[in-house]
């Protein structure tokens, strides 16, 4: 079995990047070659059979000639007319089987999902496909929905937690400095975009720090709003207190993540978040925005309420916790469950190879 996988491959680490190099790394542990197929506007040089078209026609170009049984698509966020045409074309490669992953969590309850039927575009393509992942029921639901049948697509949740990525590592400047200067410490992890209602973040910590002098904001990401960010946090009266990092290696983030004594996760539109999973998963106490689909454990806020925030921070910040409750390491089901897959998916080929 040889599998290709496209889609955004980090930089930056966000929820679809990560999941897509843990089954690369996975599935290269078990000896089965996997290259990679960069599908945003991110350039760089090809290296270790991951490649960087500059474009549509040497995307398609590698499609047709790298070797592979499998072809693996990631998306996020909308099905956009671009997306579909992508989509298309990874079911068109002969004597190939085709799978793919709808990572955007949020979406099945957008205007848009609610308007699309079985007799759109984005139906007939999403049929085309041997097999669909979804990373919550709802998405799977909106597979369904498309008339696509439920032997070809299967829920499969995206977290997953190698020991690799065990935050074992001192912490780079200039996170190191800004966590020794402030307790406690908040912290951001994701793309810099409208749906992750930054702002109240960044309103809330002058707030904060009345009642915690020493806090601190951090908030790891890029993304379209970082100079706009960065300009409304330059106005803020307590700026040095709040760190916007940019992108950071993924492992710097699990150690950043691990160190805070709170994560904060605010939203407009959001899906089940691999930053949240990921703070679960080393004992750090989550605020959220609640979406109707988050994990157990969460303080969760409505939306866009400054409030309901500073509430839950003081609220949380004063809950003793001498021990953090981690989830096991090294848990790699949602990986076996992906192979598993490829493997039915080759097994019942005309043309088994």
């Amino acid at each position: 079995m040889r599998v290709l996988q496209l889609g955004p491959y980090p930089p930056p680490h966000g929820g679809v990047q990560s999941n897509l190099v843990a089954i690369r790394t996975f599935l290269r542990q078990h000896d089965i070659p996997c290259a990679v197929i960069n599908i945003t506007s991110n350039r760089k040089p090809d290296a270790d059979e991951v490649y960087y078209p500059k474009g549509a026609p040497q995307l398609l170009l590698l499609l047709r000639r790298l070797k592979y049984d499998i072809v693996h698509l990631h998306l996020g966020g909308n099905l956009t007319a671009r997306l579909l045409h992508l989509s298309l074309a990874c079911t068109l490669q002969p004597r190939k089987k085709s799978v793919m992953t709808f990572h955007s969590g949020g979406y099945p309850s957008s205007p848009q999902a609610a308007a699309t039927t079985a007799n759109s575009y984005a139906g007939f393509v999403l049929r085309r496909f041997d097999g669909l992942i979804a990373v919550n029921p709802e998405i799977q639901y909106f597979f369904h929905k498309l008339g696509v049948t439920p032997q070809r697509t299967r829920l499969i949740y995206p977290h997953s937690f190698p020991r690799e990525e065990s935050p074992d590592s001192d912490l780079p400047e200039p996170l190191r400095s800004f966590f020794t200067q402030h307790n406690p410490v908040l912290l951001s992890v994701g793309l810099l975009e409208p749906e992750y209602d930054l702002p109240l973040q960044i309103e809330s910590i002058a707030h904060v720090r009345k009642k915690f002098p020493q806090a601190g904001l951090v908030m790891i990401g890029s993304g379209s709003l970082e100079s706009d960010l960065r300009n409304r946090i330059a106005a803020q009266p307590c700026a040095e207190h709040i760190l916007l990092t940019g992108d950071v290696p993924h492992a710097a983030t699990m150690k950043a993540i691990a160190t805070a004594q709170l994560m904060l996760r605010t939203t407009l539109y959001d899906g089940d978040a691999v930053s949240v999973r990921e703070a679960i998963h080393l004992g750090t106490p989550v605020i959220a925005t609640d979406n109707g689909m988050r994990p157990a454990g969460l303080r969760l806020i409505e939306k866009s309420n400054l409030t309901a925030l500073l509430q839950a921070i003081e609220a949380e910040l004063a809950t003793p916790r001498s021990t953090r409750n981690q989830s096991p390491i090294g848990d790699e089901s949602n990986l076996q469950a992906v192979l598993d897959f490829y493997r039915e998916l080759l097994q019942n080929s005309p043309n088994p190879r």
